[in-house]
């Protein structure tokens, strides 16, 4: 076991198999990008140390082990690592809330299942495992399809998608719906034109109050009386239209997991059998004409799938249409003259050739010619030409953004002034359009906490509705005449008088009038809407779960740098304690941050390179977030970042050992001295800017200099500010700056909480202080140095400045692609729209149910004569998953304004 230690928060252990000699356990490492503590856990190995003895000359702090011939095990805070595997299931056959609960408790019975999650409206179910020893991933989700296959819903392994598969699958699960929206289509018409066969005879009542007497009684419309058609035509119905129904009704509830199906089937079944026994038996003296209930039942059972499933197709249909907006051709640029793909940076040349391709052929590195007015067909860099690209498909933004040599480009957005030749870095399934899809089905499969309420009552509801019917006929048949006598025989709605059969036309009601489907939709549509809305306004949300607990958020915490700042800062001053002069301490600093991607890194680098300042080589580089940097230049031990930190890894000595006179001996009085000469050499200062101070340090020297560094407030901040304020939400700024800096920021924008001096394990610490306190907490950041405080906090909040991922977003559960703080406030208004719309859906199928079941039983019978035939139970269950599926659509309707800038 190799000790593991780092400056700060970064510390653990690797336990390390393979090697037989001391050789091989130990090899020297040239350089390492740390990116998150758990990335360095797994590629470095550092001997103990601590900042008093942090020198040049001991900095074999940083060593790696060969990956090759070093199997590990990485255990972080003693906790070993799991083979823990997610495998995603297609699964056909889900019809209701019931289907969807019977599926996940069919997949969390199978052995080593840690967690199942559900999703009906995109047909999926996501299983988390650890798999046993010698059982691979692939013979894992076999195994769960097969066995869910077996119980009732044919289901299937989803394989990893390359290239534009991912665009080929989402295209032809569009196809496949469509298809089956046509052939349902088919079959509600072919059964409303049995209904109007059956209705035929009630046509003769109208035509003989009209006046026409002799077409009431022409032997045609006379013959549609007759009790064997309307058997024949029930018969149709039952075999036709509907057959696909009932077979799945009747062998779910063989299997044991009774859906919605299953009860119109029965009711269906119940109200043909009834009409049947009066045509064999005359002497029951029953209404023959009951066999017009099962055709209209039926009828409008598949009217209401077919509108339903309509209505389905459109909340699901933004991910196909972000999809499509990638053209399938490419025009492929060649060079003759070059030999190669268009690598020059000349829009047309003498030997110029284009091509028209399919967009699944082109690669990386291709060229491709867009002309304007046509859409990007790959993520890449312009190489020639210049234009402006309406990228509002993926940022939401409305306006053009000008594009250059060398700006990134994106897959899906359009070009719109002047012709550019575009290298391809991303084709496919890698372009940032597909991964925002991939990352949106993802988080449709996450279920919302109040999910749970429609899972528990949805999957026992079947049963619970089938013991109902049997206790309302129970009830109405042995009790309904001894309590309420002469009842059924003075009632319209049940004219025939016998108690028999009208025990049975209430229980049948029961059966019918009771819509799983509504329960089991209520909040899995909302969440589709949601999350594919915000997709197309570059807000990418992780799932259901986090819309819930962003709907609730009352406090909202914004790192400064990067953040409430545009996040290019720049050097504004450069001052040093006379030693070294200007252009020496800022070659240092820059030849340390040169291997570092925070954004005042990038400042200092960019600086140097300004003065073509050339660097000198540097070893053994680490980044300590939220303290600095260090490397070892030219044998020394060069540190830059905070005061204290800089001080304490450079082993600061006394004054002797600076050769400048009257040398500042105390930090403080060092601080003091070089702020004031920062001050003096930038003037006054803009209130929209932000300075930070960073201080540069020598091994053995100490202190040799300060860098100012400045950022702009973005033109959105204030706004952003002041809506979450009017929303009622409390803004808080917590940053590693010096407390002048910070309280200039928030001050600025009207923020009255903020902390300065935050490294990020203390950022978490905050947050988890104010959770405990009872407060719902989001973090909005940028950099790696907000990870943890965006992965302790209830939403994490991650500004994406470029168009790919790294730990800040890997750590939030929102993504803004847009780089846009007004987003934040589009953010909780969809959230919470999206959270009203899953409790409205949830109280109308709750309320519906409470109400419809009871009124279906004969609640209201005796008091006021009232019920109602299996045809319009059929039609009123229909109709409540139709109310749903809309309701949730109606989310689109809804404006999420930005506040102006």
């Amino acid at each position: 076991m190799a000790s593991l230690k780092a400056p700060g928060n970064i510390q653990g252990s690797l336990a390390v198999g393979g090697p037989c000699c001391p050789q091989l356990q130990w090899q020297p490492l040239s350089s390492v990008k740390q990116k998150s503590a758990s990335a360095f856990l797994k590629n470095v190995i550092a001997t103990p140390f601590s900042r008093s003895t942090c020198t040049g000359r001991r900095l074999g702090i940083v060593r790696a082990v060969q990956a090759q011939p070093l199997p590990a095990n990485l255990q972080e805070n003693g906790n070993p690592q799991t083979d823990s595997v997610s495998v995603v299931l297609d699964v056909e056959g889900m019809m209701c809330g019931g289907c969807a609960s019977r599926v996940r408790n069919v997949l969390k019975a199978q052995p080593n299942v840690e967690a199942v999650a559900v999703n009906m409206i995109t047909e999926t179910a996501v299983v988390r495992a650890s798999l046993a020893a010698g059982l691979d991933e692939f013979t894992f989700a076999e195994n769960l399809s097969a066995h869910l296959t077996d119980c009732g819903f044919p289901s299937r392994q989803r394989r990893a998608l390359q290239g534009s598969r991912t665009q080929s699958k989402i295209a032809d699960l569009a196809k496949k719906r469509e298809d089956a929206l046509i052939k349902s289509n088919a079959r509600v018409a072919l059964a409303w034109t049995l209904v109007a066969l059956c209705c035929g005879p009630h046509a003769t009542h109208w035509l003989h109050s009209l006046g026409f007497h002799v077409l009431h009684h022409g032997s045609l419309l006379g013959f549609l009386h007759a009790p064997v058609l309307k058997c024949a035509l029930a018969v149709t119905t039952l075999l036709g239209p509907a057959r696909d129904l009932l077979v799945d009704g009747y062998n779910s509830f063989w299997k044991r997991s009774p859906n919605m199906n299953t009860l119109v089937g029965f009711g269906a079944t119940a109200t043909f059998a009834i009409s049947a026994a009066s045509l064999v038996n005359p002497n029951l003296h029953w209404d023959a004409s009951f066999f017009d209930e099962p055709v209209m039942l039926l009828a409008f059972v598949l009217l209401g799938r077919s509108l339903e499933e309509r209505a389905r197709m459109q909340a699901s249909s933004d991910m196909h249409d972000l999809l499509s907006l990638v053209p399938s051709e490419s025009r492929l640029v060649f060079d003759e003259a070059d030999d190669e793909l268009g690598q020059n940076d000349k829009l047309y040349g003498g030997g110029t050739m284009s091509v028209n391709v399919p967009t699944d052929h082109v690669r990386p590195g291709d060229c491709v010619l867009v002309l304007p007015g046509e859409t990007i067909p790959v993520d890449g860099t312009v190489v020639a030409g210049r234009s402006a690209v309406d990228e509002s498909m993926l940022t939401g933004e409305p306006m053009p953004i000008p594009k250059t040599m060398g700006a990134t480009v994106s897959a899906g957005t359009v070009n719109w002034e002047g012709p550019i030749k575009v290298k391809a870095s991303a084709t496919g399934a890698d372009c940032v359009v597909s991964g925002i899809v991939q990352m949106v089905e993802e988080a449709q499969a996450r279920e919302a906490p109040v999910q749970r309420l429609a899972d528990a009552i949805a999957g026992p509801f079947a049963y619970t509705i089938m013991a109902a019917s049997a206790a309302t006929f129970l009830f109405w048949n042995y009790l309904g005449e001894h309590l309420f006598p002469g009842l059924f025989v003075n009632e319209i709605s049940l004219s025939d008088g016998s108690t028999l059969l009208s025990s049975l036309k209430l229980g049948i009601d029961v059966l019918v009038v009771a819509c799983p489907c509504a329960l089991g939709l209520a909040t899995p549509t909302a969440v589709l809407v949601g999350t594919s809305m915000g997709a197309k306004r570059g807000l990418l949300l992780r799932g259901g779960d986090v819309l819930e607990r962003l709907a609730g958020v009352d406090k909202i915490i914004f790192d400064k740098t990067g953040t409430l700042t545009i996040g290019k800062p720049t050097v504004s001053a450069v001052v040093t304690t006379g030693r070294y002069d200007e252009l020496c301490v800022l070659m240092l600093a820059a030849a340390v941050e040169q291997h570092t991607s925070h954004p005042i890194a990038m400042a200092v680098t960019k600086a140097a390179e300004a003065l073509n300042i050339k660097l000198p080589t540097t070893t053994g580089h680490l980044t300590e977030p939220g303290h600095g940097a260090l490397a070892e230049v030219n044998g020394k031990l060069v540190a830059v970042g905070l005061l204290e930190w800089v001080n304490g890894c450079c082993q600061n000595k006394t004054s002797d050992d600076i050769a400048v006179p009257n040398s500042p001996v105390s930090l403080e009085d060092l601080q003091s001295d070089l702020e004031n000469k920062l001050s003096q050499k930038m003037g006054t200062m803009s209130i929209s800017k932000s300075k930070t101070t960073v201080f540069v340090g020598m091994e053995g020297t100490g202190i040799i200099g300060a860098i100012a560094v400045t950022d702009t407030l973005r033109d959105d901040a204030k706004q952003t500010v002041s809506r979450l304020q009017d929303m009622n939400i409390e803004a808080i700024v917590l940053s590693g700056d010096r407390e002048e800096a910070v309280a200039s920021i928030a001050n600025s924008m009207g923020i009255h909480e903020f902390h300065a001096g935050f490294k990020p394990k203390e950022k978490a610490d905050f947050i988890k202080a104010l959770q405990k306190q009872g407060h719902l907490v989001a973090m909005v950041g940028d950099g790696v140095n907000d990870a943890p405080a965006l992965a302790a906090a209830d939403v994490g909040m991650a500004l994406k400045m470029q168009k790919r991922e790294n730990a800040a977003s890997d750590a939030a559960s929102c993504i803004l692609l847009g780089n846009s703080l007004s987003q934040v406030v589009e953010a909780v208004n969809l959230s919470q729209a999206t959270i009203l719309k899953v409790k409205q859906n949830l109280g109308w199928a709750l309320a519906y149910n409470a109400v419809a079941i009871p009124v279906a039983a004969g609640a209201l019978l005796p008091n006021f004569g009232f019920t109602m035939s299996p045809s319009v139970a059929g039609a009123m269950m229909a109709l409540s998953s139709i109310i749903v599926v809309s309701n949730s659509l109606s989310l689109r309707l809804v404006k999420l304004s930005r506040p102006s800038n």
